[in-house]
């Protein structure tokens, strides 16, 4: 499931951003257009109209095109995961005391498989949904939302009250029971569930794109999507050079109409009508510098209401990490990877703007695709091609593009936050005072260059969600280096955390800023953290930072951050193998969880630490757990560690492969005391049944999710729940998903 982690904050990104652009309580310039919103060195404008917007869109993306399309070769990345903490309830109604989904921070809830309210247990697994009552420990409501055929397609919860909204995050779904009426969609679908009798639709949102994330606030949920131009390239044979290639789709850029662009999503309502609906031109904005490539759009549903609108907003950006508190939303855009490619630069004539939308397009290809490009493309990926000295577009100087939102197979070993293939920075041509009919580029070319590295920096936007609707602006700020996670950033007493690693070649080094968070300038900094690593976790504690670097030995390094002038590296713990998650257990006690590595750098297998760090000077570690040949998927996502803090109970999934196959459908469960990590045991679910007429079993992810409902700890796999007693781990239930 997703995280990526990849986020929330963009919805609050898009949401203030459109806010501040196209509300209509903002100045006027003389020529109509919304006056922009400074952002440091970020502008946020409205488009003018359809044609204003249409003339920017083709000269942008004309710009960012590539030989592929819009496209380029593989690259493969692990997934980096920012979403925990402890976590425990206790309800009103005389629900047991329970956990809840390990979120980051209290208070904003995140998309997972299992949700619980210390009465029900919701849980969505292979494209059913089912309600289990937590005192009969039985099954009271089903519910299939995809055909048997897509059980595959990932899925995620969120529940207000009675009512759960299902996050399909693949594409290609098509509705249970509607095969022969409808094709599939080739985005994500979200549907609404009445959970108040019997489960059943009440409602579903399907976008035209690919899904990045969501978040929830009460029972208002925010949905991001990110779409592509619908453009269709035509394979032109294989003996083409890819500059011809980028020429000609960059002429079919320029062609393209304003359909192209315009986000697309469909609303079915519970007597299950459906409307095919598109952006107006009004709700989209966009930065003075954009590539064209992508749009977010946000989509906004309360859970409490019918599902009839869901005002949806866009904007020409994107958005990579989110960090939220009760008060605020941090919005992170990490730097794209990078490498130069000289090309020379094709010369193409625009065509006229549509001004407005029709329903005889014929640019009809599904987003993110292209046509001649290799099948190991990516659909999303952004283009190679360096613009050097362009004079094809009149629009400013270009971000990179975006990616599509696939989700990759996680690593044990953690990778950066799942970011696009670079895309050089480009600079483009003076606007001419017609956006509607682009200055005809001279027919002289431009010579191969190649283009210098652009700076690796990180920008940061807050924005204020104190009051109800749309967000409101506050800072934005920029920093050296490039986030892991979430976890980089963190708000204390008016001032804002960010733990970034640069990088210069083979050089690396990683540092903590301090930034006012009114203005998010800077205030204070302490650099040269783990030279020539970079960052592998990081947790801040109130006035105290924890950051682990790891190449071939895990330093753990304490941080002073009391005076926001003057942070100071305090202390430094070098250890074999990394802490992939840090966890707070107490006063003076921090839980690792990663991977023990030999001196040489070479993974060995889980590992859960527990370290002293009551002296900030002298970090020690206590204790460790080891697991030889294993691994966790708390390492990359958090929602799958557990720690209850009245007991010391800690529960992560365990996989190992020591034998002479995999071993899955473990759930691992320790004691974390003030002084040792103890293992208590392991609970085990049932294997799959072998597959008719084979001797193969079904795939089994094992346990992956752990509840705790009273004095009872529940494990959710693939197969069904198991209830366990907490003290001695005896079987109380097995309640099978059949």
């Amino acid at each position: 499931m997703r995280t990526s982690i990849r986020t929330a904050g963009a919805v609050t990104l898009a949401a203030a951003l459109l806010a501040t652009a196209c509300s209509s309580t903002e100045p006027k310039t003389a020529a109509g257009r919304t006056a922009p919103v400074e952002l440091g060195d970020v502008k946020l404008v409205s488009y003018r109209g359809c044609d204003d917007m249409l003339a920017g869109l083709r000269a942008a993306t004309a710009e960012n095109v590539g030989p592929w399309g819009i496209g380029g070769p593989a690259v493969m990345y692990a997934e980096a995961r920012s979403l925990a903490s402890d976590a425990a309830a206790k309800s009103g109604s005389g629900a047991p005391e329970h956990s809840t989904t390990n979120t980051h921070e209290a208070g904003v809830d995140e998309p997972d498989l299992v949700k619980t309210d210390g009465e029900r247990v919701v849980v969505v697994n292979r494209g059913v949904l089912r309600v289990v009552d937590a005192a009969t420990r039985k099954v009271t409501g089903t519910l299939r939302l995809v055909d048997a055929e897509q059980a595959w397609v990932p899925a995620d919860l969120l529940v207000s009250g009675d009512r759960a909204l299902v996050l399909f995050s693949g594409g290609g779904i098509i509705p249970y029971g509607a095969t022969a009426k409808r094709a599939a969609s080739p985005g994500p679908r979200y549907v609404l569930v009445d959970l108040s009798g019997k489960p059943k639709v009440i409602g579903s949102l399907t976008p035209d794109g690919a899904h990045v994330d969501a978040r929830m606030v009460g029972s208002t949920v925010r949905v991001v999507v990110r779409s592509q131009p619908r453009i269709e390239f035509p394979d032109p044979g294989p003996d083409l050079s890819e500059n011809e290639r980028t020429r000609r789709n960059a002429e079919i850029v320029a062609k393209a109409p304003i359909e192209a662009w315009l986000p697309k999503y469909e609303l079915t309502t519970a007597d299950g009508v459906t409307s095919d609906r598109t952006v107006d031109c009004g709700q989209v904005s966009h930065p003075a510098e954009y590539t064209g490539t992508s749009m977010l759009t946000v989509h906004s549903l309360d859970l409490s209401q019918t599902l009839a609108e869901t005002s949806p907003i866009s904007v020409a950006a994107d958005g990579d990490t989110v960090y939220g508190t009760g008060s605020s939303l941090y919005v992170a855009s990490n730097p794209r990877w990078w490498w130069p490619r000289p090309v020379d630069l094709p010369i193409v004539e625009d065509a006229p703007a549509t001004s407005e939308p029709s329903d005889s397009a014929t640019v009809t290809a599904v987003p993110g695709t292209s046509t001649g490009a290799p099948d190991s493309a990516p659909t999303a990926a952004p283009s190679l091609t360096p613009n050097a000295a362009s004079t094809l577009t009149p629009t400013p100087a270009v971000t990179p593009a975006s990616v599509s939102n696939a989700e990759p197979a996680p690593s044990l070993l953690p990778e950066p936050p799942a970011s696009p293939v670079p895309d050089p920075s480009v600079t483009g041509a003076t606007p001419p005072s017609d956006p509607a009919a682009p200055t005809v580029a001279s027919p002289t070319p431009v010579p191969a260059t190649t283009p210098e590295q652009p700076p690796e920096e990180t920008e940061v936007h807050r924005f204020d969600i104190t009051a109800a609707g749309a967000p409101r602006y506050v800072a934005s700020g920029k920093v050296s280096g490039r986030l892991l996670n979430q976890y980089s950033l963190s708000e204390h007493e008016g001032h804002l955390r960010v733990a970034t690693t640069s990088t210069n070649g083979q050089d690396s080094s990683s540092a903590v800023y301090v930034l006012d968070a009114d203005t998010l300038a800077k205030t204070g900094e302490v650099g040269g953290l783990g030279r020539g690593e970079r960052i592998y976790s990081v947790r801040f504690i109130g006035p105290v930072g924890y950051v682990v670097t790891f190449k071939q030995v895990d330093p753990l390094y304490t941080l002073d951050l009391r005076d926001p002038a003057a942070p100071r590296k305090t202390g430094e713990l070098k250890i074999t193998g990394y802490s992939a998650y840090l966890h707070p257990a107490g006063d003076g006690r921090l839980i690792g969880v990663g991977q023990e590595a030999s001196e040489q750098g070479r993974t060995l297998g889980t590992q859960v630490s527990l370290f002293d760090v009551s002296d900030p000077a002298n970090p020690r570690r206590l204790s460790q757990m080891f697991q030889k040949d294993s691994g966790s998927e708390a390492e990359w996502d958090p929602h799958a560690f557990l720690y209850w803090a009245r007991t010391g109970m800690a529960v992560l999934p365990l996989s190992s492969w020591g034998g002479s196959e995999p071993t899955n459908g473990t759930a691992l469960v320790l004691r974390i005391d003030d002084s040792a990590v103890t293992r208590t045991g392991t609970i085990s679910h049932p294997r799959p049944k072998p597959v008719e007429n084979t001797r193969f079993a079904a795939y089994d992810p094992g346990i992956r999710r752990s509840v705790v409902i009273g004095e009872s700890l529940w494990t959710v796999s693939d197969l069904g729940l198991k209830v366990s007693d907490m003290k001695d781990l005896a079987d109380q239930a097995w309640i099978p998903f059949s």
